[in-house]
């Protein structure tokens, strides 16, 4: 195959890349990305400046709904195949010890948690990848069998940090440093000084960090009085509860609810979870803009899908009925509907 000329610059290949993942050409994807490390480009670059603002492209698509899911996971597996060349190419030898990287339990996006278990390979690390959505306990039995240097966790979805605290207490016991990193602690680490965990920005930074044991097990103690008044607690423990009744006062506000197919209707049930999963994360960081930007991030994407944002109205409007004994989360909820109805005015 003839490579197209793109400059030794991964930033110049980019839109070549993207072409090729659009077309789903998973030869020319690791063309482009060889023949900038046969240009001399550095394999951390290709990974860091080429693949990674792709697939945060590919998955701006999905959510504008201009792919489709099946389109976005092709494009995923491109790039995971596209990682693995540029590793394959590469090939480091190991000088350091060993760093144990896993995905939450539960979180199912690890193409950027292998990307950082790449750049640290090309550090110099002996890189165990563990892949996504490892639970707790397996991982704490794994670091029991097997010495590692520290644990790197990553998190894409904010509703998943009370998990990821408990993982990272459940790591720290076992005498392991923990370092995280992804977009679910914030894009400044804001949930990552909650939960009192040393935070990564980006793969390179993440290096950095562990390559420094002294800042790894020098993170200040996590801030979770708030959560004595156990409304946390209480929501996880009444989510089925909560979407249940969701559902059935939308049936009755929405006649045309009744009739959703299978699909659609297995699609607000998950919705109606994620509105209190997220909301159970917010209360657990006491922090309302983790719910708030949820909600405004569902509203474009349910819009983008021709559903109007008085649909996530009404289903804040109903959890703010039976929450109303929860001051924290009444609050929030509260800030969310307005939230709604200032874009349900703007016309989204």
């Amino acid at each position: 195959m003839t490579v197209p000329t793109v400059g030794a610059d991964p930033g110049h290949a980019f839109a070549r890349y993207l072409e090729c993942l659009a077309d789903a050409d998973e030869s020319a994807a690791v063309a482009v990305a060889v023949g900038l490390l046969e240009a001399g480009v550095p394999a951390e670059r290709v990974l860091l400046d080429l693949v990674a603002p792709a697939q945060a492209e590919v998955g701006e698509r999905w959510a504008r709904n201009e792919w489709s899911v099946a389109e976005e996971h092709a494009a995923t597996h491109i790039s995971e195949r596209v990682v693995a060349a540029v590793a394959a190419y590469a090939d480091p030898r190991p000088t350091r010890g060993r760093i144990v990287m896993a995905c939450m339990d539960g979180e199912w996006h690890a193409l950027p948690a292998r990307l950082v278990a790449e750049v640290l390979r090309l550090r110099g690390w002996q890189v165990v990848f563990l892949g996504a959505s490892v639970p707790a306990a397996h991982l704490v039995s794994y670091l029991h069998r097997y010495d590692a240097e520290a644990v790197a966790l990553a998190c894409a979805l904010p509703m998943r940090l009370p998990h990821a605290h408990r993982m990272v207490e459940a790591c720290r016991r076992s005498d392991v440093p923990v370092v995280v990193g992804g977009r679910g602690f914030g894009e400044d680490g804001r949930w990552a000084r909650v939960l009192g965990v040393p935070w990564a920005p980006d793969a390179s930074a993440a290096a950095d960090l562990v390559a420094d044991e002294r800042a790894l097990r020098e993170a200040p103690p996590a801030r979770l009085d708030h959560l004595a008044d156990d409304e946390y607690a209480s929501l996880v423990k009444r989510r089925g509860e909560l979407i249940d009744s969701a559902l059935a006062d939308l049936r009755e506000r929405v006649p045309s609810v009744s009739g959703y197919t299978p699909a659609q209707l297995d699609s607000t049930i998950s919705d109606l979870g994620y509105i209190v999963d997220f909301l159970a994360a917010a209360l657990y960081v006491d922090d309302a803009t983790l719910f708030t930007a949820f909600v405004e991030w569902l509203v474009e994407i349910l819009v983008s899908r021709g559903v109007p944002a008085g649909a996530v109205g009404l289903a804040l409007d109903h959890y703010g009925q039976q929450l109303r004994d929860f001051p924290r989360a009444a609050g929030f909820l509260d800030r969310s509907r307005a939230l709604v109805g200032g874009l349900s005015a703007a016309g989204r």
